[in-house]
């Protein structure tokens, strides 16, 4: 099965609280064309996605379950090899790719919703 890189708009991905504030969640979806790989990161009532892909070496950024937060929570970064990105732009800024970007994955709140955008 083929890994997608985007998804249609207006997908419910659940409700805002399915992510504690300060928190990321990964999200797979099952499409007729393949499957994407995702996560969500919040920030009180804000959200940033991201494709589950590193850009230094293509690998899911976590080998955990929704482990995408440095311990203090305040960069993405990957389990692998370091690389720190920062969670508003997904630029990578520590480690091994600097000035790279994470792929966005749009999403966004909606009545209370995390929906893709």
């Amino acid at each position: 099965m083929d890994r997608l890189t985007e998804t249609p708009p207006n997908v419910t991905l659940g409700p805002l609280d399915l992510i504690p504030d300060g928190k990321a969640r990964n999200f797979v979806l099952e499409m007729r064309a393949g499957r994407f790989h995702g996560f969500v990161v919040r920030q009180g009532e804000a959200v940033h996605g991201y494709l589950d892909l590193c850009a230094h070496m293509a690998l899911p950024l976590s080998n955990k379950l929704d482990d995408y937060l440095t311990p203090d929570g305040s960069h993405i970064q990957c389990s692998w090899h370091g690389a720190l990105y920062r969670i508003a732009d997904g630029t990578c800024v520590g480690g091994p790719c600097v000035g790279a970007k994470l792929r966005p994955w749009p999403v966004a709140v909606r009545d209370g919703m995390i929906v893709t955008a």
